[in-house]
């Protein structure tokens, strides 16, 4: 289950608050702080990353245990085709901590050949460790990456001065645009808003991604400065009416012509238009952020990735497969969204004959097939389709 966010350790302000026994060994201080230009802090319109940043599944073969790149680049395509504004590659939806060094870097090789610069790429390169993480950056931003995404060190990590100097060293040792990737309930630190206020002074630090769920909290980053990316996926209209400047989105892998429509409305000021098709969306970004008793966070948003024709596979174990109650429920909130070029009424359940029994495909009785994409007109909430069953 996704919470709000976990309180932590804040760090005294200067160093004469701290004890008067010191350690007898080289100690870093904040003061040391790499600053960036102020007018670098300037909000550009829009910013590199902004709009809808589909957190993309990593597609596996049918057993879970290889990265299928033919799913992978079919994707990749579907997602861009719809028109998202960025991609993230093998962050928390993408089970960056189930992946071998060699399948991060290949879906990360992969990714940016297939999208070719359509849009922007993010690759998410943290590690536990500071070299690690400079490592993993150099190498993403070599093979074409725009920018990459970080957590905190987690588990058994620093308290913040220790964060202070991962960030410090990663902004110093890259140049691309570094994204902050807070989601304290899986890392078990907090970049809190007077963290966050030093950090974004770090030259190359311009992003953070905000998983708190907390509408207050993403308030307060955005008045600090910088360009919040929302990554609580029931807040998504009300964050970027915030100010927020888009998301990084696990649902867009589901649904990304109504994610990419839903921005459009609200950044031109069609309200109504906006709200009326979240409600429409809210029934399966609900049951993908918090449903902890029928399916985890991943596997709901694939099994529903899976459900509305596209396929990906499964979750790596040890994540389960849902159950069948689990897959009614998930049904039922994905029922409520427009009709992506498929009739509803005339999907199956079709569960496989063997053990493999972690994903439900949805067939129609008039042949097995990818869904069609929706294409949202400028101003509606629903798409227009065609007779042979795409949409335009």
């Amino acid at each position: 289950m996704r919470s709000p966010t976990c309180p932590t350790t804040s760090v005294p302000n200067s160093r004469s608050t701290w004890p008067a026994a010191m350690p007898n060994f080289p100690i870093w201080f904040p003061e040391n702080l790499a600053e960036k230009d102020p007018t670098m802090n300037t909000p550009t319109d829009p910013p590199l990353l902004h709009g809808v940043c589909a957190a993309m599944s990593s597609p596996f073969d049918d057993s879970g245990e290889s990265v299928d790149e033919g799913r992978l680049r079919d994707h990749i395509d579907s997602l861009v085709e719809a028109g998202v504004h960025g991609l993230v590659l093998a962050a928390g939806t993408g089970e960056f901590a189930f992946l071998s060094a060699d399948e991060k870097e290949r879906i990360f090789r992969i990714g940016i050949d297939q999208v070719a610069g359509r849009i922007p790429v993010i690759c998410q390169t943290s590690a536990i460790t500071t070299v690690d993480a400079i490592e993993n950056s150099r190498a993403a931003i070599d093979l074409g990456a725009n920018a990459v995404m970080v957590l905190p060190p987690y588990f058994e990590g620093p308290f913040e001065r220790g964060v202070l100097y991962h960030y410090e060293k990663l902004a110093r040792a890259v140049d691309a645009p570094i994204v902050l990737y807070n989601i304290p309930v899986q890392s078990g630190f907090d970049i809190t808003p007077d963290l966050y206020r030093r950090l974004i002074a770090m030259e190359n630090i311009d992003y953070i991604k905000d998983s708190t769920g907390d509408l207050i909290r993403l308030q307060q980053l955005v008045g600090i400065g910088g360009h919040v990316l929302a990554g609580a996926d029931p807040l998504a209209p009300f964050a970027l009416m915030a100010g927020s400047a888009g998301w990084i989105w696990g649902a867009a892998n589901v649904m990304p012509h109504e994610c990419v429509a839903l921005y459009n409305h609200i950044t031109a000021g069609r309200h109504a238009e906006a709200m009326g098709l979240w409600r429409q969306m809210l029934p399966a970004n609900l049951y993908f952020w918090d449903n902890p008793h029928e399916a985890e966070y991943n596997a709901a948003v694939k099994t529903a990735t899976n459900m509305v024709g596209r396929a990906i596979g499964p979750c790596r174990r040890p994540v389960m497969p849902m159950s069948r109650q689990g897959r009614v429920a998930l049904q039922a909130a994905l029922s409520t969204l427009p009709v992506n070029g498929v009739d509803r009424d005339r999907l199956v359940f079709r569960e496989w004959e063997d053990e493999r029994d972690w994903l439900v495909q949805m067939t129609s009785r008039a042949g097995v097939g990818r869904a069609g994409a929706s294409r949202f007109e400028v101003g509606s909430t629903r798409p227009t389709t065609t007779q042979n069953g795409s949409s335009n």
